[in-house]
């Protein structure tokens, strides 16, 4: 398994850095690969201001990552240049990941290239809550079905795999999936041997703050919350520093269980009063006629459009109750961590999408002073892409770390 740290700005001299030649190379190599992947489509010359390197060493850096296949190079337009043109550097698409992400009613697999570039998203819908081996055999066959295309155009590094519950940093297994029903679970290790690639697991929500941390709204945000209400429950993931924190063995960001109703509902781990047992879509449904498997799409319009045509007391009511229990949380988030923004995905943000102010004055009317001063809440922002973006970050990371060991065939 590998750890994300979040990129920082590069250092100033990088040539210093490494043991020998090839440490600082490859340090260098890296650093180039990672500002096109998070920064997008960018000139030459930027990329020596940002790293510090001299025109040649960078020229000849951007020179093998195109012979690796790992970024192409255009000239700008010029039609509004003054003076000789930088050519623009952009990450490629033939190195790619393959996103898996189960749900209670659903297995999506996406292939991913650098700079979070979504290529492909498949949703397979299953007949009820998916078991491990239901999920290796889905993941197996929609591989399959797309092998002539994977080995013709692209060269797959590997495989990111998302998951709402307990993942273990050190094997990927997953100890705990209560709302899959899933108890330590080897998934990561079925899935190497049934696709014959590397997997990196992760917690759901720990990918979706990697994804909005280097392609979303948290990008040049180095503390940040992320939170994401599904289907299995609320997730979240912490950035500090500009890293994603982890703990010990991986189960960090657990606020989903952060108790917010002392005479609340008894929860799954065992406590009551837990966020997830408080903050939960199915009343939100009910008040709107939807069924259980509605997507967050279709909530959030039906929920807007009842909204604005005079909305019975029971709906208002079902969402006063959440938005206050929301805030609860958020306000232990603001005075325990001190971030400077926190994000809500999934259910979480058509919340705050229909009572933004509510939510916002709830948490700053309880947080302590100093630290509600520096926060800002917000929505995620990329959409149904934000988990698989975070989960083939995994995978890719591989490369980012080490562009060298990629090589075309």
């Amino acid at each position: 398994m590998v750890t994300i740290d979040l990129p920082a700005k590069y250092p100033s001299r990088p040539e210093s850095r490494g043991n020998n030649l090839d440490d600082v190379r490859r340090n260098n190599l890296s650093a180039v690969l990672r500002l096109v992947h998070t920064t997008g489509p960018i000139a030459r010359a930027q990329l020596t201001r940002e790293t510090g390197l001299n025109r040649s060493t960078v020229g000849a850096l951007v020179g093998e990552l195109l012979s690796l296949g790992l970024v192409s190079e255009s000239l700008p337009d010029t039609a509004r240049q003054v003076g000789r043109p930088s050519p623009v550097i952009v990450a490629g698409r033939e190195a790619v990941a393959l996103a898996i992400h189960p749900e209670l009613d659903s297995v999506i697999i996406g292939l991913v290239a650098l700079g979070g570039q979504v290529i492909k998203r498949i949703r397979y819908e299953t007949t009820g809550v998916p078991a491990v081996a239901e999920v290796v055999n889905v993941v197996s066959a929609v591989v399959a079905g797309m092998r002539d295309e994977l080995d013709t155009s692209f060269r797959t590094v590997g495989v990111g795999l998302a998951v709402p519950g307990l993942v273990r940093a050190s094997d990927g297994t997953v100890n705990l999936a209560p709302h899959l029903g899933w108890h330590h679970e080897p998934l990561a290790q079925l899935l190497s041997d049934a696709l014959h690639l590397p997997v990196f697991a992760s917690n759901d929500a720990a990918a979706g703050a990697v994804a909005e941390s280097l392609f979303g709204v948290g990008i040049g945000v180095r503390d940040m919350v992320y939170l994401n209400g599904g289907a299995s429950g609320i997730g979240g993931g912490l950035v500090n520093d500009g890293a994603l924190m982890t703990g010990a063995s991986g189960y960090a960001g657990e606020l989903g269980h952060t108790l917010v109703n002392s005479a609340g509902s008894l929860c799954h781990c065992g406590a009551k009063g837990c966020l997830e047992t408080e903050v939960v879509r199915a009343p939100l449904l009910d008040a709107l006629g939807l069924a259980a498997s509605t997507q967050i799409d279709m909530l959030e319009q039906t929920l807007l459009a009842r909204l604005a045509d005079q909305p019975d007391r029971d709906l208002l009511d079902v969402i006063d109750r959440q938005i206050d229990f929301l805030a609860v949380a958020l306000r232990n988030a603001v005075n325990f961590l001190n971030p400077q923004l926190i994000v809500l995905g999934g259910y979480l943000g058509v919340l705050l999408e229909v009572a933004p102010e509510r939510l916002r004055a709830a948490v700053a009317g309880s947080a302590m002073t100093g630290p509600r001063e520096a926060v800002q809440i917000t929505r995620a922002s990329l959409g149904s892409d934000l988990l698989i973006v975070g989960a083939a970050q995994l995978a890719l990371e591989q490369v980012l770390a080490n562009p060298s060991r990629f090589p075309r065939a």
